[in-house]
């Protein structure tokens, strides 16, 4: 730094000393001359002293020729000659200015400014107008020149000072900002079958979903990453300098292409760099859904990095080296972002044409929060282009996402109803589409704001196929329909498609007891990942205890459908507890065999019925414990004495502790079990 101050006040030094000796030898114009020679031969810099000759009437006199602001033309043709012997010079060289010294790139500049200030000269009429037309015209054919130089060496400096941007770059820059991308949940659940395991499979939310909205998850501070540099900082000043006298020269057309067609060039890299390609929407629609996936994860990333990243840092690189020309800054950001944004939102449209399914609910509701997340950044950016194209494609490309999320919803719904298998499944277990609706529905949830927007659309519920008999329904059992948010209404329409699908689907069961242990199984999963998200809070606790209580009346049923054969073995019909006449025994005999043989039965078919609730399992068996071990405790202490011994004892299979210790293995989904003999 001290050298180069010591430097700049030596040249300084060496200029005001020409000033004073050109001064002093300026009686004549041949003095002048011969003084102006001596010295560019000495520094061609000497020559561009603009204002070597102040215009006098003492210069101007004595038959000099002068331009119609009074100009000394001799002085003029001198500048003149000095700056095109520099642009000339360079012009047969195939060096970079910016690559050699600086002083070079000092004197072409000041060539440049003497060669502007030449051309821009007035002519008037008078006897030395051609002279001045002549210099004029020598000035502008010089100047052109040296723009295209300067075009150059500005596109040379811009390729090779652009700060190099990979994946990692980018995606570490966005991370700063603290988004999350992660919406795993689309990923695990396809069909009915793959959500089975879905407690052990399916991908929790991040907290930053957890948080709610688009704001929350996208951070709070931007400012380091919209100043993110993407053109090395000390160049920027050179960038700066070549821009100025380009603009100032009237050469902005041939500059605002200069700098466009390389902007666009480093930006179009960044899209594949990002893994946002050019596609169809041919192509869109053909590709296979895991690739698809994966491409519409990467866009939703590069939403955000373009946007907060790219565009900004453009936008202010823009600010600094167009600083001499607001119209110029806005005609070349327009013209270097518009097509690498509409790319990008091209995309977005594409998918909103696709064919709706459920699993792209999750990526669609990404896609629309990150664009919407970024909307206002996009408005900022764009809010000088007068058409505002960019901004209105992504309102309407935002709408229409948001139309799709609307739309996908309501088909699931009309799925659910409409979902035609009745094969029963093994044991009573939980049905596969229970698993994959609730798991859904959870995961929708961590939406929770954007979806309360998207469905808040001043009706009850929509437009879903059976709407109305939904709400009715819901509305005769109490539920506080209309005061629920709009994704609470959605999700209790949503749910109760499913509970009447189930209770359909029940009715396969060819056995009774066995299409209440179904509807249990299916409703106390359909409460529990309810009671354990924020559905519980969405839905309220009259609807969770409306459920038990439901629970309650199937158990109920499953014990009268049941077990009633089995306790009607055990009733007295009337006999005394002291006959011993044969008639009597034979009863009891026919009463103990035909108890063994149904209990048998039914511990042989529902020990393979599956109830995976543990409490749910314990509680059933308590229930039937309760109704089963003390009316055969009292019946054995009744009758049992006239059995016990001889012949007649083999009618006397159990004891209550046999029962008990049977009753233990139910609803275990273990096939083959028989009941063990009297210990």
């Amino acid at each position: 730094m001290a050298a180069a101050a010591a430097r700049a006040d030596g040249q300084e030094k060496v200029i005001a000393a020409a000033k004073h000796i050109v001064s002093s030898l300026a009686t004549s114009k041949n003095a002048a001359e011969d003084m102006i020679r001596i010295l560019s031969g000495f520094d061609n810099r000497l020559s561009t002293i603009n204002d070597l000759f102040a215009p006098s009437s003492d210069r101007s006199g004595g038959g000099a020729d002068v331009d119609g602001d009074g100009h000394d033309l001799s002085v003029a043709e001198l500048r003149l000659e000095a700056a095109q012997k520099v642009v000339l010079r360079w012009d047969a060289s195939d060096s970079l200015l910016w690559e050699s010294c600086p002083e070079d790139a000092e004197e072409y500049l000041a060539a440049v400014d003497c060669l502007i200030s030449l051309a821009e000269l007035s002519i008037s009429t008078g006897a030395g107008a051609g002279a001045a037309e002549d210099l004029v015209g020598r000035a502008e054919i010089a100047l052109q020149m040296a723009m295209s130089r300067l075009g150059e060496e500005f596109r040379h400096l811009m390729v090779r000072n652009a700060v190099p941007l990979d994946s990692n770059d980018l995606c570490s820059s966005i991370r700063r900002l603290s988004l999350s991308f992660a919406s795993d949940s689309g990923d695990a659940i396809e069909d009915f079958e793959s959500s089975v395991d879905d407690e052990h499979h399916h991908h929790q939310p991040t907290p930053q979903q957890e948080e709610g909205s688009p704001e929350d998850r996208s951070g709070s501070s931007l400012m380091d990453d919209r100043n993110l540099d993407l053109i090395h900082p000390e160049v920027v000043a050179d960038l700066k300098a070549i821009a100025d006298r380009m603009i100032e020269a009237k050469y902005d057309r041939e500059h605002r292409h200069v700098y466009c067609t390389v902007r666009r060039d480093i930006l179009d890299e960044c899209l594949s760099i990002l893994g946002v390609d050019r596609i169809s929407i041919e192509e869109v629609q053909r590709i296979e859904w895991r690739m698809l996936d994966d491409k519409m994860k990467k866009w939703i990333q590069a939403v955000k990095i373009v946007v907060r990243v790219l565009l900004w840092g453009e936008r202010r690189l823009c600010d600094q080296i167009l600083a001499a020309s607001e119209e110029l800054r806005e005609e070349c950001f327009a013209e270097t972002t518009k097509g690498f944004v509409m790319q990008l939102l091209n995309f977005g449209d594409a998918i909103v044409i696709c064919q709706r399914s459920s699993e792209k609910l999750f990526r669609i509701l990404d896609m629309y929060e990150a664009l919407a997340d970024v909307l206002p950044d996009l408005h900022a950016l764009f809010a000088a282009d007068p058409k505002d194209l960019i901004c209105d494609e992504a309102d309407g490309i935002l709408k229409r996402l948001g139309d799709a999320v609307k739309g996908t919803l309501m088909e699931f719904g009309n799925a659910i109803q409409k979902e035609p298998s009745r094969k029963p499944t093994q044991g009573g277990e939980i049905h596969p589409m229970t698993r994959y609706v609730m798991n859904y529905v959870k995961f929708l949830v961590v939406y929770i704001n954007t979806l309360n927007i998207l469905l808040d659309d001043g009706g009850v519920c929509g437009t879903d196929e059976g709407c109305s008999e939904g709400w009715e329904n819901k509305n005769t059992d109490g539920e506080n329909f209309e005061n629920m948010t709009p994704l609470g209404r959605r999700m209790l329409l949503i749910i109760s498609y499913l509970e009447s699908n189930l209770d359909e689907k029940s009715k396969v069961y060819e056995d009774g007891a066995m299409r209440y242990i179904f509807l249990m199984n299916n409703i106390l999963y359909i409460v529990n990942k309810v009671k354990d998200s924020e559905l519980g809070r969405l839905l309220g606790d009259h609807w969770i205890r409306r459920h038990r209580s439901q629970i309650r009346q199937y158990a109920t049923s499953y014990l009268r459908t049941s077990w009633t054969k089995v306790l009607s073995c055990l009733k007295d019909d009337g006999y005394g507890s002291g006959s011993s006449s044969s008639i009597s025994k034979v009863a009891l005999k026919e009463k103990f065999k035909n108890f063994n043989m149904a209990f048998e039965e039914i511990y042989r078919v529902q020990t393979t019925w599956k109830v995976p609730d543990p409490q749910l399992r314990e509680e059933l068996r308590i229930s039937i414990s309760e109704k089963v071990i003390p009316a055969y405790r009292s019946f054995m202490g009744r009758f049992g004495g006239q059995l016990e011994g001889g012949r007649h004892g083999k009618y006397i299979k159990y004891t209550s502790d046999d029962l008990e210790s049977h009753l233990s293995d139910l609803f275990e989904g273990l096939p083959g079990l028989t009941p063990r003999k009297k210990t």
